[in-house]
């Protein structure tokens, strides 16, 4: 069970590099519009030959390297 503390004095421990880990549910913690959601995509082959290669040149995973591809594209959008 987590300890129970005022808003306020969470939010004073936070901004003063206290350990705040006793006031926290760890497990039922949420990142409120992080939440991952699954979408389906389809690419012609050629494609994923070369997302295979480049997952495969970078150490990371297919998914891995399409997740970070198209977050630095949204990202440079602003």
């Amino acid at each position: 069970m987590t300890k129970q503390i005022s808003v306020e004095e969470f939010d004073r421990l936070f901004d003063d590099g206290e350990d705040i880990s006793d006031y926290v549910d760890w497990e039922n913690a949420r990142r409120p519009g992080l939440e991952p959601q699954r979408v389906e995509i389809d690419f012609p082959a050629w494609m994923v030959k070369q997302l295979d290669d480049a997952a495969e040149h970078y150490g990371v995973d297919r998914a891995s390297l399409v997740k970070l591809w198209v977050g630095q594209r949204l990202e440079a959008r602003g």
